[in-house]
């Protein structure tokens, strides 16, 4: 499955000053999966190494960090020779070797011909637990579950890939049935690989769904395997939580309601290992809609997505019959997948981290609001063919700003307000 990411690997490969790669994203999003297929396209050889299965490497690292010493320590445990001209190195989760991850500095440093892709699942995790970072000495790109446009792509429409490129919105309209029902398969299958796989594989969702809540329970394991023992409760709540705090009208983040009597002091910690694991995503609350958005930023208020809308399907036990049909009571809900939808496409396709808004004695809500540029951008999120909006049209009007809502209406311009369509938003927006 191609990865829009690999176009950075390219990048990255032919940088005449190149600096060792640190690739990072929660578990099951392709990391290694990606190094290995880049480094068999575009090297003759890749020497592949796993810190959490090859414990001699510990034995290497921890004798030294000199490449001189490492290059043939390596070659010398994998069989597999290492020429600077032709060779890929791939440290395999590295954050179980803090040591090597320490020697990407030397790498750099003393040997910056050589070139080395480390992964990582934890690194937020291995960082806070004292593991010296090399700064300034790596190039650092994370990967995400994959992006509507990829999934397009994996399951053999790139014709609709390329009408969404071209922006045409003429035949983007004629189509729309088409990209919704392309839609609602990505809502139910999510875009993590080994799913979409088995989607291409067998269209049937129900394995989709076994897979989707296998990973769920990977990540259970991961929490007791990685986090202190004392977290493990905490973190397990927070994760159990999230679907039904999206579930409420208002979504913001509220910890009386993952324990009774509970305050923030009692889960910021357990909500901070997530997100460094690349699990969850917060969106803070923004007191003004002026630049720079991250100057106004407030950390106690937040709303907080998972990583993949497929997870979140599996998490809230939603029947996929019902993503394709709807029903009478999939209300809020419905609303909560369409922002997570949104959320990851902004991230991983687009690279833009949201904020939202909330004046403090005013029930209006801005769904979401971006920077692009120098542009502040409001964004209202529709499940549906919504055309109302009020609350944003209020918002454009006091702020002097151009706004934008998401939703299964097609392309329009009305005055400061624009629809996008959701499936095509990402490359009209």
């Amino acid at each position: 499955m191609e990865r829009a990411l690999m176009k950075k690997l390219m990048k990255w490969k032919d940088q005449k000053e190149r600096k060792p790669l640190l690739l990072e994203g929660a578990r099951q999003v392709g990391k290694t999966y990606l190094a290995r297929e880049f480094g068999t396209a575009f090297f003759d050889n890749v020497v592949y190494v796993n810190f959490d299965r090859e414990k001699i490497l510990h034995d290497v690292f921890e004798s030294s960090l000199s490449p001189s010493s490492l290059i043939p320590a390596i070659s010398a445990v994998t069989g597999k020779r290492i020429h600077p001209d032709d060779t890929l190195i791939i440290f395999d989760e590295v954050q179980e070797e803090p040591r090597a991850l320490t020697s990407l500095k030397y790498f750099n440093e003393e040997a910056p011909e050589y070139a080395i892709i480390a992964t990582g699942s934890f690194m937020g995790i291995a960082l806070h637990q004292g593991t010296s970072f090399p700064v300034g000495k790596v190039t650092s790109i994370k990967l995400y579950p994959m992006t509507f446009f990829e999934f397009l792509n994996a399951t053999g429409s790139s014709e609709l890939c390329n009408i969404l490129e071209n922006n045409d919105i003429k035949m983007i309209s004629t189509l729309k049935a088409v990209f919704i029902d392309k839609l609602r398969s990505y809502y139910a299958v999510g875009g993590m690989p080994e799913a979409v796989q088995s989607f291409i594989n067998d269209k049937d969702y129900n394995t989709v769904r076994d897979i989707q809540k296998n990973i769920i329970e990977l990540y259970r394991q991961d929490f007791s395997k990685h986090a202190p023992i004392s977290l493990v409760p905490r973190l397990n709540q927070v994760w159990d939580a999230v679907p039904s705090q999206l579930a409420k009208e208002n979504r913001k983040f509220i910890y009386g309601q993952v324990a009774k009597g509970s305050r923030a002091k009692d889960f910021e910690t357990a909500i901070m290992w997530l997100k460094d694991c690349g699990l969850i995503h917060p969106v803070h609350r923004v007191s003004k809609p002026n630049l720079p958005l991250k100057a106004y930023e407030e950390l106690s208020a937040f709303k907080l997505y998972l990583n993949d809308l497929g997870i979140l399907c599996a998490m809230a036990d939603l029947p996929v019959r019902t993503i394709f049909e709807g029903n009478r009571i999939f209300t809020e809900f419905k609303g909560a997948l369409t922002e997570q939808y949104v959320l990851q496409q902004l991230i991983a396709d687009m690279g833009i981290y949201p904020f939202y808004y909330s004046a403090n004695n005013s029930r209006g809500e801005i769904d979401l609001l971006i920077q692009k540029d120098d542009r502040i951008i409001p964004i209202e999120v529709k499940a549906e063919e919504n055309l109302q909006a009020k609350s944003l049209k209020a918002f454009i009007d006091k702020f002097s700003l151009k706004g934008a809502r998401i939703s299964m209406s097609d392309y329009r311009e009305q005055d400061n307000l624009t629809n996008f369509p959701l499936y095509s938003f990402m490359r009209q927006l």
